[in-house]
């Protein structure tokens, strides 16, 4: 499963704001290649469209927009006067199908059939049509199917449709109580850019705080609201001067862990670390594989041996850490199994994940929200379903923050909708 990144030629206009740059897309349609890197003396600086959120990373605000192919909203930006290039990225299907005009009742759901039988469970099934009632049908066949379809986009009068096929993978936590668990992210920005970031973090990505004061009121509101875990991540956190309380907050409120790339304990921030109490805060760090090739190759050159350093330190300071990393195969995720238990990390000190196809990544697994038992995220922007797509409009519950027993509430309420969806789609051929 892979996304192809398209980039639409116009190198030498400067970031003129939404209007500029919606007619830079209709008046060169087809002026595009994949990957292009930026011309001798060009700058860097990019538009980034990627899923339904688009944003110049020289801008201090993100452009929001509802078709990722075709245009941005039509409100307006102060130019940043930074000169971009402008990258779509559109989801690249295993298998494309051209409904044309076909619909369920006319031809459609023999042609899906056939398409199943060639998938294999993970591959992805493309359906453009110029019916947009077949989106309806398709959210339907898809739950009852036990597929998931995980995106959509339209251009000039066709949509597209995209399914995941087969059931998503297992959670082995999913019978956590929704709300017990926390997730605050602080700030997007990060001293490293990893390719696979769910949420796009980099060094010139905006930092979009969540801020002390807020954290503080959600870590006071948390506490009544039987939260038992809260997990602070970004971004790397540790760029904020105020981490230390901000980590303190919540560990006031519950036991807190962090999530961190282990690479900026130094200076002012160990001692914003050394303020921390060890029995309330857990360090998990960034390590995606038992020696730097690979890691490196994701986050940076160095930066194994930077974050192995960080590992070090923080146990010397007195913490618990748990290393995660990050795989894109079993392979990959045995290979650093064997990694932990050579060193003697035991199990709740470890958490192996795989790339979620989100953010930057070019592969990995499609999730969409029916995928996701929800554990409650909260951004500068609003509520999300879940951390792995906390920049993502299909998980977005609630721009309001406040009051969080609110926030809590509409998370349930849709997860509670969904659940009983399932059931009803669970029991429509129950015939005895």
């Amino acid at each position: 499963m892979a996304r192809l990144d398209v980039v639409i030629d116009h190198p030498r206009v400067a970031c003129w704001g939404v209007a500029a740059l919606s007619q830079i897309l209709k008046e060169n349609p087809h002026e595009h290649r994949a990957n292009r890197q930026p011309d001798e003396g060009e700058s860097d600086s990019r538009i980034r469209l990627v899923g339904r959120l688009g944003y110049c990373v020289s801008c201090p605000e993100r452009v929001r927009h509802h078709d990722p192919s075709v245009r941005f909203a039509e409100q307006a930006q102060e130019p940043c006067g930074q000169r971009y290039n402008m990258r779509l990225v559109r989801m690249k299907a295993n298998i494309e199908i051209d409904a044309g005009g076909k619909t369920f009742a006319a031809g459609l759901l023999p042609d899906l059939i056939a398409a199943l039988r060639h998938s294999e469970p993970g591959d992805l099934l493309a359906i453009t049509s110029s019916e947009a009632s077949v989106g309806a049908d398709l959210e339907t066949w898809c739950r009852f199917t036990r597929n998931t379809l995980i995106d959509s986009s339209s251009e000039a009068g066709r949509t597209r449709w995209v399914i995941r096929c087969g059931a998503p993978p297992q959670d082995p936590d999913g019978s956590r109580p929704i709300g017990t668990r926390l997730w605050l992210y602080t700030n997007f920005d990060c001293n490293l850019e990893c390719d696979y970031c769910c949420v796009r973090s980099s060094p010139t990505a905006p930092r979009r705080a969540l801020g002390l004061e807020r954290v503080q009121r959600i870590a006071a509101e948390a506490a009544q609201l039987g939260v038992r875990e809260i997990f602070v991540t970004g971004g790397e956190p540790f760029l904020l001067v105020d981490i230390a309380g901000i980590l303190t907050a919540c560990a006031a409120a519950a036991l807190t862990t962090v999530l961190t790339n282990g690479m900026l304990f130094t200076g002012h921030r160990v001692e914003a670390l050394r303020s921390l109490p060890r029995d309330r805060v857990t360090l998990q760090i960034s390590l995606d594989s038992p020696t730097p090739e690979l890691h490196d190759r994701h986050r940076g050159r160095g930066t194994w041996a930077r974050a192995w350093e960080g590992i070090e330190r923080a146990r010397a300071e007195g913490f618990r850490v748990r290393l995660a990393a990050t795989v894109s195969s079993d392979a990959e995720a045995e290979e650093f199994r064997r990694f932990l238990d050579a060193h003697r990390i035991t199990e709740e000190n470890r958490v192996i994940r795989h790339i979620a196809l989100r953010g930057f990544a070019a592969e990995g697994i499609a999730l969409a929200r029916a995928d996701l038992v929800p554990e409650v995220t909260i951004t500068a922007g609003g509520v999300y379903w879940h951390p792995v797509g906390a920049e993502d409009a299909d998980l977005l519950v609630t721009s309001e923050i406040f009051p969080l027993a609110e926030s809590f509430a509409a998370v349930r309420r849709d997860f509670d909708r969904e659940r009983e969806h399932a059931r009803r789609l669970a029991t429509i051929f129950n015939c005895a």
